[in-house]
């Protein structure tokens, strides 16, 4: 592992989750909860545009009397995420059947809810909302046949249609559709990229690269989310091919990870691959951060462990209940997808995992949480019957 040291030069790499949202989201949300974090833990933090080609900006901090520069660089995909969101209502509903009977008849859907109900729970939101609207639909036609005979096919055929139209054109408020393509997206994918991530990913392994040929003090990846696995898949495959050069030390930050929903299918032999290897490596200092009130993650599994392929990151608990005030987590815990972001946000009372501290302060990730143990609740147990890591 590296040796301490203090950071002055910091570069970052955030990579998003499945979200269609442009970067200039995440900016503005470091910016806004930045400035609130360092308004309650009495540090400096002031942020610009960064210049260059590729979209980020720049975080002037000043923290345990010590100036420290960071570069936060975006790791987009989300135009191919929205491309990957345009199927229409009958494909969608053709994408839910295939996505449940795939972790059916595999068994991974047992075995998922063995190791964690709660994301499950989540996971099952997008085919009980999807159904009940068919169900709707349903019933308006059998309506207008009990109503009007044979002559009512059409017109319950047209209401059918209309009620599932209807509920599509207002799915940003209630997310089924969009959950489904990120469960679908990460199933079918499983055994590899559509050339369109792959490409990107080559991309982003060489942006990192030539960030650890530069004077920084420390590189970090922070993935978020579907990021998270990303992020590991990137950095094993770069330590495979000998592109982590040099002594600079080097961060992973997975935030929210849904490791196990992937991993736990039979096709995803690569990406147990890189968990594996990443688990093993001492090139990398890799922290994994979740939270059991964020029900969108698997919270505090270490995702190579439980994935049957050894011993990964050191596991850490955001411990909402406790680092936020009870009537701010009453209020996030309304929404489903504000407790999944918390990571990325402040806290009233932050414990140990402060997201800017760690990301513009000047300790390196391996310093800051080195000697600190694991969460005592980690889960390491594989319930998976897949743990072949074969190149096929």
């Amino acid at each position: 592992m590296s040796q301490a040291k203090t950071v002055r030069k910091r570069k970052v790499f955030y990579l998003p989750g499945y979200d269609p949202v442009p970067a200039r989201h995440y900016r503005e949300m470091y910016r806004r909860e930045g400035a609130l974090q360092a308004g309650i833990s009495g540090y400096e933090l002031g942020q610009n545009a960064l210049d260059g080609p590729h979209y980020g900006w720049r975080v002037e901090a000043s923290m345990e009397g010590t100036e420290t520069v960071t570069e936060v660089e975006f790791l987009a995909w989300n135009d191919i995420v929205l491309a990957s969101m345009q199927a229409g209502i009958l494909a969608s509903y053709w994408l839910l059947l295939r996505t449940l009977w795939l972790y059916l008849r595999t068994g991974t859907l047992w075995a998922l809810i063995r190791l964690r109900p709660a994301p499950m729970i989540a996971a099952f939101y997008p085919v009980a909302v999807l159904l009940g609207q068919l169900l709707l639909g349903l019933l308006a036609l059998w309506l207008a046949v009990w109503l009007l005979g044979w002559a009512g096919w059409l017109l319950g055929s047209l209401l059918l249609w209309a009620t599932l139209w209807a509920f599509k054109r207002i799915d940003r408020k209630i997310y089924a559709y969009y959950l489904l393509y990120v469960y679908a997206f990460s199933a079918w994918h499983a055994g590899g990229y559509p050339p369109a991530l792959r490409a990107r990913m080559a991309e982003f392994k060489a942006r990192i690269a030539a960030a650890l040929t530069e004077d920084n003090d420390e590189v970090l990846i922070v993935g978020h989310s579907v990021g998270a696995h990303l992020g590991v898949e990137l950095l094993a495959e770069m330590e495979r091919d000998g592109m982590l050069k040099g002594d600079t030390p080097i961060g992973m930050l997975s935030l929210g990870e849904v490791v196990p929903m992937i991993s736990y299918l039979p096709a995803a032999r690569g990406l147990r691959r890189s968990l594996h290897a990443l688990g093993k490596g001492t090139r990398v200092f890799w922290l994994d951060v979740t939270a059991p009130g964020d029900g969108g993650c698997f919270a505090l599994c270490d995702p190579a462990a439980v994935s049957g392929v050894g011993t990964g990151p050191k596991v850490l608990s955001a411990a909402f209940s406790q680092t936020l005030k009870p009537e701010t987590y009453a209020a996030r815990k309304r929404s489903f997808f504000k407790l999944h972001f918390q990571y990325l946000c402040a806290f009233d009372q932050p414990g140990a995992y402060d997201y800017f501290a760690i990301t513009a302060g000047p300790q390196t990730l391996e310093t800051r949480f080195g000697a600190q143990p694991s969460s005592p609740s980690k889960r390491t147990q594989c319930f998976s019957k897949y743990t072949d890591m074969s190149d096929e």
